[in-house]
């Protein structure tokens, strides 16, 4: 089936339209976000196009492509790509668009045994166990460390690669071998990305995955909880008079950062000695009272710890009732014995083997 020019000519706009968006400065402007939604529903109709002429087939090896038709290998890596710079509202639902094109990729180019060996091996690694996908098996921090500089050293050569074929333009024009050549290097480094941009998902994915499982939902627990609804008021308040200090340098939150297989729970910033020293330069040198008086005085009432009705702990004499005879003459008869004791011991008559 002949392919249709407006295939070929919309493909072409819609990549021309998406290297503009990766340099454009006005990435949060209105005008930006209806740009590139009109650019993915461009790629979207090019993946639409692709399917209603059936260009490709899992049955087939990659020379049975013609190679006019190789470039739209990669209408699902632009159109992930650009889903996945794109904000939203939903940031979770739009990435995880973005994690079913790569797939979608991956899988095409895997039928057509276009992955290398150390690609397979990731790419298998991926299928078994996409949630947790990373492109290091192990946290060590020296062995990530290599690893990104072995594959950022790898991106280079791809791109210049590429850009060597795309920089002899007479040779492309006179020599399909060279077309064929131009686009297989930019499908590898498409590849190569692909592989880095599940990674920065899977990490992205988790977190906000934990941030929804973690944050309460107020309404529920008004409505489980009576004493919420009866002490509204009073919902900031704390039996610790200090917060812990590993959770007064992190601002308030807590929890760990890290998971124990070294995913992040939280967003971070890295600060340097210098800057947390900065930071902290107007800051008390002790912690500061979390309550006023007042407060701890009402909450050690509502411990118990206050005292209060009289009584003989409270230290206050009961008032003597003058109409009760039998008690003042009680109160007379106690008085007269210790007037009597008095009289007979008087002070300092048992001080008699240390009289200055």
């Amino acid at each position: 089936m002949e392919q249709p020019q407006n295939l070929r000519s919309l493909f072409a706009e819609a990549k021309a339209e998406k290297s503009a968006l990766e340099v454009r400065p006005d990435s949060n402007t209105d005008a930006y976000r209806s740009d590139v939604n009109a650019t993915i529903a461009k790629l979207e109709e090019c993946q639409r196009l692709v399917g209603l002429l059936s260009l490709f087939s899992s049955n087939e090896p990659l020379e049975d492509i013609s190679t006019t038709d190789i470039q739209y290998l990669t209408v699902e890596y632009h159109l992930a790509d650009l889903l996945q710079r794109t904000y939203s509202s939903d940031r979770e639902a739009l990435l995880r668009r973005a994690l079913g094109q790569y797939e979608r990729f991956l899988a095409r180019l895997d039928d057509y045994d276009v992955l290398n060996e150390k690609d397979k091996k990731l790419y298998e690694r991926y299928t078994s166990n996409p949630s947790s996908f990373s492109l290091t098996t192990t946290n060590d921090a020296a062995t990530r460390r290599e690893v990104k500089i072995n594959r950022f050293k790898e991106e280079k050569e791809l791109k210049q690669k590429l850009e060597y074929f795309a920089n002899n333009q007479s040779r492309l024009q006179s020599d399909e071998e060279d077309v064929r050549k131009l686009y297989i290097a930019e499908i590898n480094l498409y590849i190569h990305q692909s592989f880095q941009s599940l990674d920065l998902l899977s990490q992205e994915l988790t977190m906000l995955s934990t941030f929804r499982n973690a944050a309460p939902n107020p309404a529920e627990s008004q409505q489980d909880d009576p004493r919420r609804r009866n002490q509204a008021s009073e919902s900031s308040y704390s039996e610790r008079l200090d917060r812990p200090l590993a959770e007064l340098l992190r601002g308030g939150k807590f929890g760990p950062i890290l998971s124990k297989e070294g995913k992040p729970m939280q967003p971070f910033t890295l600060l340097d000695r210098r800057t947390q020293l900065q930071q902290g330069v107007f800051r008390s040198g002790h912690n500061l009272p979390t309550m006023t008086i007042d407060e701890y005085l009402e909450e050690e009432k509502r411990r118990g710890n206050v005292i209060e009705g009289g009584g003989e702990k409270s230290g206050i004499k009961p008032e003597v009732d003058e109409d009760d005879m039998d008690l003042a003459d009680e109160e007379t008869m106690k008085a007269r014995a210790w007037d009597e004791y008095k009289e007979a011991n008087p002070r300092g008559s048992g001080n008699t083997l240390n009289r200055g």
